[in-house]
């Protein structure tokens, strides 16, 4: 039923200028118009209530956390917090926010200058920070790639990645996943300047690309390799491209600071050219407000913690060995990351072992279809550092149980 305050201003000037009968026919259309939207909304919600893919937000968990992307703690280190205040500290003057976009009066010296120290430890040109990863990920594929070009995506890429070449106007094709074989045969048929875009380690497998590989094909067809290290720094330490000494080869790479890095934001490392176009073209630059001096130091100091962290990422490889040593399951699919998936096979199983582990404590969360292909819905599992080995035995036993 259409309600008296959604009746705008505008239509009740109409309605009293009009005749009775004028009136009730435009009422009606009022009506129906909201209610067919309504309606539409609720429909769409039902069908995915039905579908057991719902999504609902959930307040914090006091559970074990196996879920997260915190994966060397410094989400919540102590030691952090007291970096970014000293950091503050060091900067008494600094504004609350931005105050607008960098190219108004957002910009700084600061920003700039954290920007070519990060570059420099990943042994970059240039970087350009950006607000978030899919923020990074959208402004870099919907600008560059023009009508004519190619963008050719292993088909297990990040939604953030997909909007970004669906918003570009290039020719757009897939790869199946981690198959060098399978991107020679997109490689071949592309048109104009193309781009091969793939992540090091998979936000939903957890498994890594053979990126030397892909590497080599995309100098062979002349295309530009775009490699996305959300899930990558940190756990190995610079990330795979700086790990296998390729930074020098790879067009562009993406680092993301709210995983491992425990903060928020995100860069873009290439070449100073690339920098400077994406100030020119990235639209989710130009136009986002700046980040806060907050912000940029919380990233700062989590580079400077990051940079000691050897023993810290040295734990977590060794939990994720633990894990795998102790996992008996055949349902879990190959990965030598922080991120381990036991297959479910549908969203009711995936959701039902999630509620197995959460009566025990712990925090594992399903991954539901339509966010993964329907047939591949799974339970996710994040190692950390701060796991202990008593929770991870916890957790794999009752694993080992279900499955």
């Amino acid at each position: 039923m259409l309600l008296l305050h959604q009746i705008t201003k505008q239509t009740l000037l109409i309605i009293l200028k009009s005749g009775y009968e004028a009136a009730f026919f435009i009422f009606a259309e009022t009506v129906q118009a909201l209610n067919s939207a309504e309606r539409y909304i609720e429909d769409k919600l039902e069908a995915r209530k039905a579908a057991g893919n719902y999504r609902q937000l959930k307040p914090e968990s006091s559970l074990i956390d196996f879920c997260s992307n915190d994966y060397l703690g410094f989400a919540h280190s102590a030691e952090l917090k007291q970096m970014i205040r000293a950091e503050e500290d060091k900067h008494p003057s600094f504004l609350n926010g931005s105050t607008g976009s960098r190219l108004l009066t957002g910009n700084s010296a600061y920003a700039e200058e954290l920007e070519a120290q990060i570059a420099v430890w990943h042994q970059a040109e240039a970087g350009l920070l950006f607000n978030s990863g899919y923020d990074a990920n959208i402004g870099l594929l919907s600008s560059l790639a023009q009508r004519g070009d190619t963008i050719i995506c292993d088909e297990l890429i990040h939604a953030s990645l997909i909007d970004g070449a669906r918003l570009s106007y290039a020719n757009r094709y897939t790869f199946k996943h981690n198959d060098p074989t399978a991107l020679e045969e997109k490689l071949k048929n592309a048109k104009g300047i193309t781009y091969v875009v793939i992540e090091s380690v998979y936000s939903m497998d957890g498994d890594i690309a053979p990126i030397a590989e892909m590497l080599e094909l995309t100098e062979q067809y002349s295309a530009s390799l775009i490699v996305d290290e959300a899930h990558a720094l940190g756990v190995f330490h610079k990330g795979l491209v700086n790990q296998l000494n390729l930074q020098n080869r790879i067009f562009a790479r993406i680092m993301t600071f709210g995983k491992a890095l425990g903060c928020h934001g995100a860069i873009v490392l290439g070449s100073s050219s690339l920098r400077n176009y994406l100030i020119n073209f990235s639209r989710s630059f130009i136009y986002s407000t700046a980040a806060s001096f907050n912000q940029l130091a919380a990233i700062k100091m989590g580079y400077e913690l990051l940079r000691g962290s050897e023993e810290t990422i040295a734990q977590l490889r060794e939990n994720i060995r633990l894990f795998k040593q102790q996992i008996t399951s055949t349902q879990m699919i190959e990965s030598t990351s922080a991120i381990q998936c036991l297959m479910a096979g549908t969203n009711e199983k995936a959701a039902h072992l999630s509620q197995q582990l959460k009566a025990a404590g712990i925090d594992a969360r399903p991954i539901l279809s339509p966010t993964v292909a329907a047939g591949t819905e799974r339970l996710r599992i994040c190692l950390h550092s701060f796991n202990t080995p008593h929770e991870i035995t916890l957790l794999t036993t009752i694993i080992n149980q279900l499955s």
